[in-house]
């Protein structure tokens, strides 16, 4: 068991923990949720020992381990990634060295009636037997599986892990943390540098992990296949839910609800005393009784609520202008990096209001084509052409890291931004959650959320009908994600997104893209759909599966009940989804009328009335032709 008692955390005039208290079981799956800056990074650093708070202590029973993966790490030099990886393993190594030393004594000792040869003896057997127990006869084997598991091919064990990227090294660290398998496992982010298929292995992994898990992540369905528990910084306070992060969030609202009405309540009973305190007190016979009543009150606990904040940047992208009916095609695009062939020949065609997503291993040129596609990067070989006034809006991954911070966020903006829009630059940074003296902080001193929000903000200053957003979700609170999302569901233009995300990709795009050995495979519908068709526990069973799908100029997709062209079934799908979201979009606008029109005071205005219903009746026409348009494709497709 592991307890925090008391914690107690200040830096300057903000209390990040008042005197929170909360323990850990054995086997707890934990997920530690809050908004950026609640203090979560903290508190894990707090469990690890990192840090000591101002008051407070963390104590978990004597013998027992702890795993800390955090966001900063310094890789050693020197090692191969099996090298390194194996040295999660130090202490069975040194029980191995031991056992050579005595193999090479007793090969050269002959006094095997003495006592101390009998010591030497039994000391070998017992390190034998316990070398089997701990895998050490198998700690080769385990580190390749587990090594294979969070992406790493054969080909990589020898190289040095400085070849590799931060993210790449990053993996290498929760490699050896996972052989390590610590009673406490605390994991910051732990799916920030892993693909679609690694997240997967890495939850299965930790399913049957039987330690503790403490995790901080920002991705929903990572929290709720692999947690039970969920423990919310909010303010100060320390919420704690027996619940997985979808359940949790449920729990959530019931909670601010029940609070609100038990102080509803109570205000109304000390107002009513305070009523009668004070009436009695004007009559001289009551003045007694008002006394005791006063000192009733006085002793009565009185609830507090909660100060949430609940703001969220207000993001909606402007109206795309209109393009050609071909957005981009590319045709048999190479691109090496000298000897490291990423893409070979590949292509792609992407239609006027195409939602394209990009799914695959890290490495496989998912971002590599996305800047080719945009000019950003240049082709080895093969052409791209943009389609007809097609204008491109571009996220990378390193966005919010490109910001000058020694710019000030007025001037960041300035510096983005076309001429028409510098008078509206202080109320765009405000939708954005930047207000008043904000505006005027460096660059430097904003937090990596705040960052991804500002690069965000830059990049709506201009129109454009064709959105590339690479890693877009990276350093964004949920709140933030969910506004993100909500905004592109509205987005008119052509989308490409290039995430690992699966619950923010769910429903977002019409089209999966999936990059696997220099190629690119298409699949219709999302990432879940991409996922379900082929009922995959781990994506990277589709490299043991022979191969049904083509290249992405030749997509196919579930069998239909009629023979349909592969051209004919993607319009039908691309239709069908249409359809689905203007049908989505008109019933909650309908429902909205209704809403208004259920007021008594509706009636009142005449002219008020007759527009509504005059807008009532359109939306309902509409709904009926789309609803006609959806039944008629799904019938073509066979659905």
């Amino acid at each position: 068991m592991l307890t925090a008692t008391g914690i107690y955390q200040q830096y300057g005039d903000r209390i990040l923990f008042d005197y929170v208290t909360f323990t850990v079981g054995t086997r707890d799956k934990l997920g530690l949720v809050g908004r950026n800056g609640a203090g979560k990074s903290t508190m894990l650093k707090i469990i690890a020992g990192d840090l000591t708070p101002d008051e407070g202590k963390v104590q978990r029973e004597s013998g027992s381990s702890l795993g800390y993966l955090h966001q900063e790490m310094d890789m050693p030099t020197g090692n191969t990634v099996m090298e390194e990886t194996l040295t999660a393993f130090a202490h069975i190594q040194e029980m191995e060295d031991r056992l050579e030393e005595l193999n090479k004594e007793m090969e050269v000792r002959t006094d095997y009636t003495s006592d101390s040869y009998s010591e030497m003896l039994e000391e070998f057997t017992h390190l034998t037997e316990k070398f089997a127990l701990v895998g050490g006869i198998t700690m080769e084997a385990e580190a390749e599986r587990v090594l294979k598991g969070l992406g790493f091919k054969n080909g990589d064990f020898n190289r040095q892990t400085t070849e590799f990227s931060g993210g790449w090294q990053m993996r290498i660290e929760l490699a050896k943390m996972l052989l390590q398998r610590p009673d406490y496992l605390l994991l910051d982010e732990p799916t920030n540098h892993l693909d679609i298929e690694s997240i997967i292995w890495l939850e299965n992994w930790l399913a049957n992990y039987s330690g503790a898990v403490i995790t901080i992540s920002h991705d929903k369905q990572f929290l709720d296949n692999v947690t039970s528990r969920t423990l919310e910084i909010e303010l100060g306070s320390v919420y704690d839910y027996k619940a997985g992060y979808s359940k949790y969030v449920e729990l959530q609202a019931e909670r601010r609800e029940k609070a609100e009405a038990a102080y509803l309540n109570q205000q109304k009973v000390i107002a009513d005393k305070e009523r009668t305190i004070s009436r009695f007190m004007a009559k001289a016979t009551k003045t007694k009784m008002a006394q005791s009543m006063q000192k009733q009150l006085d002793k009565i606990e009185r609830i507090e609520l909660d100060v949430t904040d609940t703001s969220v940047m207000k993001l909606r992208f402007p109206p795309a202008p209109r393009s050609g009916a071909i957005t981009l095609q590319a045709r048999k695009v190479t691109k090496t990096y000298g000897k490291l062939n990423v893409l070979r020949g590949v292509d792609l065609k992407v239609d006027r209001g195409d939602r394209v997503a990009f799914v695959g291993q890290n490495g496989q040129g998912k971002t590599t084509l996305a800047k080719i596609l945009i000019g950003k990067t240049p082709a080895t070989a093969g052409e791209v052409e943009l389609g007809h006034n097609v204008s491109v809006g571009y996220y990378a991954q390193n966005q919010s890291d490109a910001l000058d911070g020694n710019k000030t966020l007025l001037e960041t903006m300035e510096e983005a931004s076309p001429p028409e829009m510098r008078t509206r630059l202080r109320s765009v940074l405000g939708a954005f959650l930047f207000s008043g003296e904000d505006q005027d902080k460096k660059v430097m001193v904003l937090s990596g959320g705040e960052r991804a929000r500002l690069a965000l903000a830059c990049m709506l200053l201009r129109p454009f009908n064709l959105l590339v957003l690479d890693e877009p979700t990276n350093h964004l609170d949920m709140a933030s994600k969910d506004m993100l999302k909500s905004a592109l569901m509205e987005y008119d233009g052509t989308l490409l997104v290039v995430s690992h995300d699966r619950e923010f990709l769910g429903g977002l795009t019409e089209r999966t893209i999936e990059f696997r050995d220099h190629k690119l495979y298409e699949h219709l519908g999302d990432v879940n759909a991409f996922l379900e068709k082929r009922q995959l526990n781990d994506m990277r069973s589709v490299e043991l599966e022979k191969p049904k799908n083509g290249e992405v100029n030749a997509p196919t997709a579930v069998p239909p009940k009629i023979q349909l062209s592969s051209e004919e079934s993607r319009r039908l799908q691309k239709e069908v989804m249409s359809a689905e979201r203007k049908i989505e979009r008109l019933e909650k606008e309908i429902e909205q009328l209704h809403l208004k029109m259920s007021d008594p005071t509706f009636y009142n205005d005449q002219a008020r009335v007759d527009r509504t219903t005059g807008e009532l009746k359109k939306k309902q026409d509409a709904l009926t032709a789309v609803m006609e348009s959806w039944e008629a494709a799904s019938e073509a497709l066979g659905e």
